[in-house]
């Protein structure tokens, strides 16, 4: 052991590879569950030019879409409020939902502010002020229960009832000022006006279409333009405080935050039932207390304070503790099942330290412990929130049972906890990752509240942990090479100083005393070079002769550098070859593709198989005999819970009249392009091709583009089969100089005015950083869309790879694959009654390690309607790991305009009203990415932007928001009742495509479902976890369920339905895609999920602190206004 005094700093590079686009659209992702179609998405161009004079935010000359991302309103245009503006004292509010007594004038809205904050137009139905005083407890929208009519169907009411249909938010006639934007020609009217005029204004457009055409009536583009004028639309502006349907002044915290009840359960779709790996827990009737814990000296490691604590409770349990035995966090708290004997008492252990070996004197340290009564834990409540008497789910109570349930596995030997998960060599095979590290198998465990009453929620899990190997072994396979045979070069040296730093080694080179210490780097020079100072007159003694003088040990490998331990200020020099890696270590950082691959490989599990591992795991946890849930009470079920679901009718898709099928109904989540032509097939006159492959010579991606191009002809495009320049070759490191050559001179070749439409590029199959370059350069600075293809299907030239690129090709350049037979005939709930603009939004984080990269935000929004297939996106980088979206509002002064506003949402909401020529009187914001633990920062952050975002281009333009989050990491799995039964599984084993469940295993009283919109392809399919967290449209659970299975068939970059809706996974892929321009490679790694990889799993904590406006946050090059109005990230 050489302690020495040095410091020694050296950069680190990182590696690993993009997803290439180029893989065939319609298999995709390994892992069976997660992102499993090959991710993607499509669409963006303009329609309709948007007309229109006078007021309304549609102006072209005010804001070209594209231009600067503010737009800026007239300085009086601030934000006004929620719509509606009476004075508080006339609303009396009859409170969400229904269900008060008269007496109660108000209830606030789902969280009650104080009225004088309230500023409430009206409930949710928009009854005028005279109705208002009514204060019906009717259901959800004021109105007397004889005119409900609520659970009938959407659709399809005779003609006298129609006026509850849609405008008005379930049932209830809307009342003359109620209809969004009442026009003000209505004023006089009496006051029961049975019909609202919103259909009266809007003329047919807007009306439910109650005669269902069949799919083939539908005709190819039937986008019924506007009949009236769009001028009559900009006169629809909102005025004269009209109330609207039910526009809620946003809580002002989460405390009075309340999120929507559940309106009901779904009833359409043929009834099954499916198994759940959730098992049923009896809550116990114990007197929990809460302690708190002191440990003196403190300690970091809850290893150590859990050795402390368990010392303690050996010796003392019988005695002091009065036989009680206690669950412990390894940090403050310490739980009971009754009072301990004493309020506060003080306790000494000796504890043996474990970093010292057998063979020699093992140190022994002193701590003090203090457990003093901190508060009894309250087990009522949590029973009053699972019957649904009681709103908040008491999280301290959760937390209690979650920590008493996992002391058992904590102290088992060779169990390493990671989060909720506790992973063992024992459990399973271990599998060799490749570079040092191995996969270990383990399982996932958390207590849920549900509505069967409190859940276990089980699942199986693998990550990644480095290998219990000596060092010089683990460096040999990290390089890959024998490190005797050749010095290290400096990037040798980098990648094992990245891989090692944090890992924890004992020596071997003193018999049984195996001391440990962790890496904090290696040294500059070779051990052999290495001296220290052993006395004050600064003698200098070498590494090699005090390692043989002192132990007798010789140095073989004198060539590698030591490994620096301990303290940096006073380093400790450890030779590489006395070390080995301590076992049980997760590797957290960045996995490789190769590892990826391999990790995929372990996880993918058959649902039977994978079924079988669980119940396994639940009968070795054995919970009946743990000592812990004995004491505290807690008994849990052996069995999977059996749970009611549905399976939703997938739905017609419309393609052109021109091909031999126009409408398609797709089977068990999939359908093809045979005999099918594009709905709006995409404009291509203007292309070129740059080859980047040495393997492919110029005759071949001559006669590979023809191919392309004729594919995409008989899919539908007009795609010219000459480009404007033949093919040329290039070397990938001159990718921006041949890039840029090439699209001048392809310019200088072509008509002033002209543009070009698309770069085919063909890279070689592994292309390190190019695919990022080539993205950035093409959608930054050159304002181009591209199409990537690998080497290796240019040379198979497959058809099924043909048509899949064609589908990405026509969305890139502004064309829609195919459309919803019942968007086309207005025939969707809440969508098709009135101009619906539909958000998809999600964060990317960096991966761990990085510790300073930013995060990015994407939104992306539907820009035309009534078809909602196109999505334009918005990307931007925020504070590093911050999960609320920064740029969807923004608002700054300018010294010639004053204040000034833009950001995201306003961006958006102006490039829909150009493409459709009307503006948005309905929004839908899914929301990807947000933990539990989020939700309320989330909405209140991002609901209150999108208020201001709309109010900021129109005083008092409020429409209606339904926000919901789309969750995919989460550890729920559902599994046919029967694996044998043909008609209950798809191909792969899986549940049918479409199968949702709301009862039982969701939450007790809110708005949410599971549901599994894909069919599985490999390992266990996973359902996306959607909740509602604001909904002032009002949807039944059928509206919401249904709307949002079928959005999942018309993703553009497969033919097949995919796991999360659409707007949510283009969102995904914008934000993927932006990452490339800030930095060159990226890839997602870390712990993933059994069955799929878990997205930029081990990431840790999403940040959720408000904002940090000021962090210094280099934003990411603009996207070129041509990009940006299509869907550019497919």
């Amino acid at each position: 052991m050489v302690r020495k005094k040095r410091t020694d700093g050296s950069s680190e590079g990182g590696e690993g590879s993009g997803s290439r686009e180029a893989a065939p659209a319609s298999g995709g992702g390994r892992g069976g569950g997660g992102y499993q179609q090959g991710r993607g998405g499509g669409g963006g161009g303009q329609q309709q030019g948007g007309r229109g004079r006078g007021r309304g935010y549609g102006q072209p000359q005010q804001q070209q879409y594209g231009g600067p991302r503010e737009g800026q309103p007239p300085q009086q245009q601030q934000y006004s409020g929620p719509r509606g503006g009476q004075p508080p004292q006339q609303q009396q509010f009859s409170g969400p939902r229904g269900g008060q007594p008269p007496q109660q004038q108000y209830s606030g809205p789902r969280g009650g502010q104080p009225p004088q904050q309230q500023q409430y137009s009206g409930p949710r139905g928009g009854q005028p002020p005279p109705q208002q005083q009514q204060q019906h407890s009717g259901p959800r929208g004021g109105q007397p229960p004889q005119q409900q009519q609520y659970g009938g169907p959407r659709e399809g009411q005779p003609p006298q009832q129609q006026h509850q249909q849609y405008g008005g938010p379930r049932g209830g006639p809307p009342s003359r000022s109620g209809g969004r934007g009442g026009a003000s020609s209505s004023a006089g009217l009496p006051q029961r006006q049975p019909v609202p005029e919103l259909h009266q204004a809007t003329l047919p457009t807007y009306q439910a279409v109650s005669s269902q055409p069949t799919p083939s009536e539908v005709g190819p583009t039937q986008t019924p333009d506007p009949p009236a004028p769009v001028q009559e639309f900009e006169q629809l502006s909102i005025e004269q405080g009209a109330p609207s349907q039910a526009i809620q002044p946003i809580p002002s915290s989460s405390k009075a935050c309340k999120f929507p009840l559940r309106p009901g359960k779904g009833q359409v779709g043929k009834r099954c039932m499916v198994k759940a790996n959730h098992f049923f827990a009896e809550l116990p009737d114990k007197d929990l207390h809460q302690y708190d814990v002191t440990i003196t000296p403190e300690v970091t490691s809850r290893g150590v304070n859990r050795a402390v604590m368990k010392q303690l409770v050996d010796l003392y349990r019988e005695t002091h503790l009065g036989k009680r035995l206690p669950a412990y966090d390894g940090r403050k708290s310490l739980y009971t099942a009754g009072p301990l004997p004493f309020v506060s008492k003080e306790f000494r252990i000796l504890l043996q330290d474990e970093e010292e070996g057998a063979g020699g004197q093992r140190r022994e340290r002193e701590f003090k412990i203090v457990i003093k009564l901190a508060a009894r834990a309250d087990l009522h409540h949590l029973g009053m929130f699972l019957q649904g008497k009681q709103a908040d789910a008491p999280q301290e109570a959760l937390q209690v049972l979650d920590i008493v349930l996992r002391e058992l596995p904590t102290s088992k030997p060779r169990f390493t906890p990671v989060g909720r998960s506790f992973y063992s060599p024992d459990i399973g095979r271990k599998q060799s990752l490749g570079d040092g590290l191995e996969s270990w198998r383990g399982f996932y465990q958390s207590i849920r509240p549900t509505q069967m009453g409190l859940s276990l929620n089980i699942d199986m899990s693998s990550t990644a942990f480095i290998e219990a190997l000596p060092v010089t072994e683990f460096v040999c396979e990290l390089l890959n090479r024998d490190i005797r045979s050749r010095p290290l070069s400096d990037a040798d040296r980098v990648k094992i100083k990245k891989a090692l730093r944090g890992v924890k080694v004992e020596v071997t080179h003193r018999g049984n005393m195996r001391r440990k210490y962790r890496i904090s780097g290696l040294t500059a020079v070779a051990t052999r070079e290495l001296t220290f100072p052993v006395d004050e007159r600064n003698t200098q003694k070498s590494v090699v002769e005090y390692f043989y003088e002192t132990y007798g040990f010789r140095i073989q490998h004198m060539q590698l550098p030591c490994l620096q331990v301990g303290n940096s200020n006073r380093p400790n020099y450890l030779p590489m070859e006395v070390c080995k890696i301590v076992e049980g270590q997760r590797y957290s950082k960045r996995l490789n593709e190769r590892q990826i691959t391999a990790l995929l490989k372990v996880t993918c599990q058959r649902p039977q198989e994978r079924e079988k591992d669980i119940l396994r795991t639940v009968g070795l946890n054995d919970y009946a005999k743990d000592p812990y849930a004995k004491e505290f009470g807690i008994k849990i079920s052996a069995s999977l819970a059996s749970v009611e679901a549905r399976i939703l009718p997938p739905p017609w898709l419309k393609y052109h009249d021109s091909g031999r099928e126009g409408t398609c109904l797709p089977q068990v989540g999939q359908w093809n392009m045979m005999n099918k032509k594009m709905i709006n097939g995409g404009t291509v006159s203007n292309w070129i091709c740059v080859n980047f492959s040495r393997q492919v010579p110029d005759n071949l991606a001559r006669t590979f583009c023809q191919e392309l191009a004729q594919m995409c002809h008989t899919s539908g495009m007009a795609f010219n089969p000459e480009p404007v320049l033949p093919p040329v070759s290039a070397r990938p490191e001159q990718v921006e100089k041949v890039l840029k050559t090439r699209y001048h001179d392809a310019m200088a070749k072509l008509p002033k005015g002209t543009e070009i439409d698309l770069l085919i590029v063909i890279l070689p199959d592994n292309n390190g950083s190019l695919y990022g370059d080539l993205k950035r350069i093409c959608e930054t600075e050159l304002g181009i869309v591209s199409q990537c293809c690998l080497t290796k299907h240019v040379f198979k030239m497959s058809k099924q790879y043909m048509a899949n690129v064609a589908l990405k090709i026509n969305v890139k350049v502004g064309g829609r694959n195919t459309v919803l037979v019942d968007a086309l005939s207005r025939r969707i709930p809440l969508v098709s009654d009135r101009p619906t603009i539909i958000f998809g939004a999600d964060v990317t984080h960096p991966h761990p390690g990085e510790d300073s990269s930013p995060s990015i935000a994407a939104v992306v929004a539907s820009q035309d309607w009534p078809e909602i297939t196109k999505y334009a996106g918005l990307v931007c980088a925020q504070a590093h790991r911050q999960e609320l979206i920064q740029d969807l509002f923004k608002e700054w002064k300018d010294p010639q305009k004053g204040v000034v506003t833009g950001g995201m949402i306003k961006e958006l909401l102006i490039a829909f009203r150009k493409s459709t020529g009307h503006k948005p009187l309905r929004i839908i914001f899914y929301r990807d990415g947000v933990s539990e633990g989020q939700f309320y920062q989330v909405l209140l952050y991002e609901l209150d932007a999108i208020r201001k975002a709309c109010a900021s281009l129109e005083a008092g333009y409020q429409p209606p928001v339904t926000f919901v989050v789309v969750q995919k990491r989460h550890h729920t799995r559902l599994f046919a009742h029967n694996h044998n039964d043909r008609n209950s599984v798809d191909r792969s084993g899986n549940i049918l495509p479409g199968t949702v469940v709301d009862s039982k295993i969701c939450h007790p009283t809110e708005f949410d479902f599971y549901l599994c919109s894909h069919a599985g392809i490999q390992g266990t399919s996973r359902p996306a976890h959607y909740h509602v967290l604001w909904d002032e449209n009002n949807f039944s659970a059928d509206g919401l369920q249904s709307l949002t299975n079928n959005l999942c068939y018309t993703y553009a970059r497969c033919t097949r339905s995919v796991s999360i809706v659409p707007p949510a996974y283009y969102a995904h892929l914008a934000a993927f895609r932006a990452r490339f321009y800030m930095e060159p490679e990226t890839s997602d790694s870390g712990s993933m999920a059994s069955g799929s990889m878990a997205r930029g799993g081990g990431m840790g904590g999403r940040n959720t602190r408000a904002p940090n406006v000021n962090a210094a946050v280099r934003p990411l090059p603009p996207l070129k206004d041509n990009v940006k109005r299509v869907m550019f990230y497919c």
